[in-house]
């Protein structure tokens, strides 16, 4: 099982060491020392913790979707021709890229600054892992 130090852990969070920290002091996050004596984060009780932390924005639509993936934020970035748009929103710390009609985009009234919803219903995603250094 992977392990992470505190100050990797910190950073897949989006906090600061000292938080992590004050997490792990207060039992909140469970680490244990590793062989050099460091605090580790066990990788699953990671996961965890992230996945029953997370506190996206709430949905503004109101509308019922099968789709889970759905990703609040602000358009950033919206460039058209005549028939195509390519749409950036920032989702908290992640850019979600859409390409659409140029058309969608007027009807829509996408341009930066707007509040929108990235959903996301895809049999097609791509996973990977880092991998090992040289």
């Amino acid at each position: 099982m992977p392990q992470f130090r505190i100050a990797d852990a910190a950073r897949l969070l989006g906090v600061s060491d000292d938080t992590v920290r004050r997490w792990v002091d207060a039992g909140t996050l469970p680490a244990r020392p590793d062989a050099s004596n460091r605090k580790v984060i066990d990788g699953a009780a990671l996961a965890e913790f992230a996945r029953d932390n997370a506190h996206a924005p709430p949905d503004p639509s109101g509308v019922q979707r099968s789709a889970r993936n759905r990703l609040v934020g602000l358009v950033t970035s919206v460039v058209s021709d005549k028939v195509m748009s390519q749409v950036e929103i920032q989702c908290g710390p992640h850019r979600v890229v859409s390409l659409m009609s140029t058309e969608a985009v007027r009807d829509l009234g996408l341009e930066p600054g707007v509040l929108a919803v990235a959903v996301i219903k895809s049999t097609n995603v791509v996973v990977e892992t880092p991998g090992a250094n040289p």
